[in-house]
């Protein structure tokens, strides 16, 4: 499980979605007129059942090394739940009359590549087990 490079690519994945609860990913004056405001992924129920399910969805995955097929749907789910998260963020932001995008904006963009590279990588596997069947 663990000499699997998808599972190190799930990892990160897992780390850097919860760390993007932790820190801000925008900062600026909210559409309360409330200067020095932080968005966090804690700031409503929406980022956080979104950010929790691609979490434990992708921390799952790594356990399903046998499934590859039922591991790479998970993840191609993740890839689609990160993007639905990007989207709320942006409808979020856009409510903001003026700030600036914090470093762990990037978070997100790292979730997703992560995730993108474990699918890579359980297609691989996938293509080395048909081929070895094949082989037989």
């Amino acid at each position: 499980m663990l000499q699997r490079i998808q599972t190190i690519w799930l990892l990160l994945a897992v780390v850097c979605v919860f760390l993007t609860m932790q820190f801000s990913t925008y900062s600026g004056t909210n559409a309360q007129l409330i200067p020095g405001y932080f968005l966090k992924g804690t700031e409503n129920l929406y980022f956080i059942l979104v950010t929790l399910a691609i979490g434990l969805i992708s921390a799952i995955s790594i356990f399903l090394y046998k499934n590859r097929k039922l591991q790479l749907r998970l993840v191609l789910l993740c890839v689609v739940l990160e993007l639905g998260l990007l989207f709320l963020y942006y409808k979020t932001i856009t409510t903001f009359t003026g700030g600036t995008y914090s470093l762990a904006a990037l978070l997100h963009i790292a979730v997703i590549l992560f995730l993108i590279f474990a699918a890579r990588g359980i297609r691989a596997d996938d293509k080395l087990i048909k081929e070895s069947s094949r082989l037989r």
